[in-house]
């Protein structure tokens, strides 16, 4: 489903960054129940995405822990589809590159504006379940992926915004921020990645978030709600100013006959080469976060799952400052994750820790992408 999150059964939204306490929340997945709750808002989700989309544990990690409990890849289908869903976003912008910030496969159909609705931003759209929502974003960086749905829905499609700058607004807000993820979420439910657009009403609002309120501008049928005028709490609308504040920049002291481990806000591994003696940098590159800002609390959660691993020096500069230390002897020893959004990293690259590494370049439905990674699985249609 779009805006894949292998998203602990606490309801408290807490999101520990010390490792031992991440990989207790892998062993505590029970992917029936899942299965079963996943579209509810108090429903038995993971809350693991935070840890997968900054590549401290991984999709395939997750994966292999529920099925060595001696879960059938059968009966948890819907489960693994979830962790195929984030790997399939990757695929696409693996495939796709900056491509994947234009509309993907038609143009979003009934635009009238390229910003941001102030009623989203303002946690003031007149549907208090969404509401209250946006407002616990702002305070803990997270979201349930059905509400993420109807907030995008609510934004593109029932206020029709063009999504590029909403989801770079939902994205900044994110602790989980994954450009391929969000990016093609949006796109999906307003019609841009996806034959038709998403419409939810009322009543699916009151189902999944325990909720009871009446007489709201979703109160219709399905088949009504394309055909409905912008309500009027969702006809303003307003230019995004979003910054990032990075940490001051320091020079590392790194070892040049030593080869240099590049992290950054996608790659906090602390088991990458864990026992290579080697120069480890997370590098926070300006450039990166004035495209793609995020918020304080985002850059304090990455600053934290970054003291899991030891000996890490935080660089705030680019990978051209970071070449160019020692004579520009540096970068003849980099290692970095291959990801899509660091293609530009000189050195070497170790692969990305695919699920199903046979199953690559652009599938134009996940579920076209799905057939073939069944196969992999030996699951039975």
């Amino acid at each position: 489903m779009p805006f894949s999150q292998t998203g602990s059964r606490s309801r408290e939204l807490t999101f520990p960054t010390d490792y031992d306490q991440i990989l207790e929340r892998i062993e505590r997945i029970d992917p029936v129940r899942y299965i079963k709750t996943r579209n509810f808002i108090n429903g038995d989700v993971t809350f693991l995405s935070p840890y997968i989309s900054r590549g401290v544990i991984t999709v395939k990690q997750v994966q292999e822990s529920v099925l060595s409990r001696g879960f059938s890849a059968l009966d948890i289908e819907r489960f693994l589809q979830e962790l195929a869903w984030r790997e399939y976003f990757q695929r696409v912008w693996e495939a796709k590159g900056n491509l994947i910030f234009e509309d993907l496969k038609q143009p979003q159909p009934g635009v009238l504006h390229h910003n941001q609705v102030s009623g989203i931003e303002q946690a003031n759209s007149g549907i208090e379940a969404i509401d209250l929502q946006i407002k616990q974003l702002y305070k803990y960086g997270y979201m349930h992926n059905h509400m993420r749905m109807y907030v995008a829905s609510l934004t593109c499609n029932t206020a029709k915004a063009y999504w590029l700058n909403p989801s770079k607004w939902l994205y900044y807000h994110l602790l989980d921020g994954d450009l391929a993820s969000n990016t093609c979420s949006w796109q999906w439910v307003a019609g841009a990645f996806s034959s038709k657009k998403y419409y939810f009403n009322q009543e699916n609002v009151n189902k999944y978030t325990n909720s009871n309120q009446q007489n709201t501008f979703l109160d219709h049928p399905y088949d009504e709600l394309p055909e409905l005028d912008v309500p009027p709490t969702l006809k303003e609308n307003t230019s995004l100013k979003l910054t990032t504040i990075l940490p001051a920049p320091e020079k590392p002291i790194l070892n040049v006959e030593k080869p240099t481990l590049i992290y950054n806000s996608y790659n906090l591994d602390p088991e990458w080469r864990k026992h290579e003696d080697v120069n480890r940098v997370l590098l926070l590159e300006p450039s990166h976060f004035s495209q793609y800002p995020v918020s304080n609390l985002v850059i304090d959660f990455i600053l934290k799952l970054a003291s899991n691993i030891p000996r890490i020096q935080v660089f705030t500069g680019e990978i051209s400052e970071l070449a160019s230390l020692n004579d520009g002897k540096m970068s003849e020893g980099f290692i970095s994750k291959a990801h899509p959004a660091f293609t530009y990293y000189p050195g070497t690259k170790d692969a990305y820790d695919w699920i199903y590494p046979d199953v690559s370049g652009y599938y134009p439905s996940f579920f076209s992408f799905w057939k073939q990674c069944k196969k992999q699985l030996k699951l039975k249609s």
